[in-house]
């Protein structure tokens, strides 16, 4: 089995923050291939099971707050017997343009604090994660021409709303996410890594 872990932060105030494009990911796979069944609760976690060809696939979005989305993750993993290697978290990344998407093992946490939480409840860094870009906070030209970078905090600019032009782009961004996804629960991360990560 493939434990699939979309990050975000739950309640509907955080739905379309770009902290939670690991939930609208996880959401917008289980829309291609899940069943229309109902999210079960349990380990602090909605999961949803569903099957891809011969492979059991064990969607989660946790309920604890993003910093500690490693408690549901680790639970997860003792009750379902799931390796780490069969584990893949998705994560908002700031450091990669809105609509980049990009597959990594053994990277540390670069300051998110959902991912420093399974890293250290999992015990070490070595799980794959899928970092869906969510852009920085915008930077503003002065009169001058004078690039001047834009006051707001990273915390804050990822707990504010996706633009309307994003929100109008996120089906196609979260298709071709959901194609990714689909890539490591069938064929592995390395086939996943050759296919999506951007040259």
């Amino acid at each position: 089995m493939k434990l699939i872990v979309g990050l975000g932060n739950p309640g509907p105030k955080y739905a379309l923050t770009r902290h939670n494009i690991g939930f609208l990911a996880v959401d917008a796979f289980n829309e291609i291939h899940g069943a229309n069944r109902n999210w079960k609760s349990e380990h602090k976690a909605e999961t949803m099971k569903i099957n891809l060809g011969s492979e059991s696939v064990l969607l989660a979005k946790p309920q604890t707050f993003m910093n500690l989305s490693g408690q549901s993750v680790v639970a997860l993993m003792q009750f379902y017997q799931i390796p780490k290697e069969n584990l893949l978290v998705i994560q908002d990344e700031v450091d990669l343009p809105f609509a980049g998407m990009k597959f990594v093992i053994k990277r540390g946490a670069g300051g998110h604090n959902g991912i420093r939480s399974v890293t250290e409840l999992t015990g070490g860094d070595d799980y794959a994660r899928l970092r869906l870009g969510v852009g920085k906070p915008p930077s503003f030209v002065d009169d001058d021409g004078k690039v001047t970078r834009s006051t707001m905090e990273v915390a804050d600019w990822v707990l504010k709303n996706f633009s309307k032009d994003e929100q109008a782009a996120l089906p196609d961004y979260l298709e071709k996410a959901s194609r990714g996804i689909e890539v490591f629960a069938t064929q592995g991360l390395q086939k996943a890594l050759n296919q999506f990560n951007q040259k």
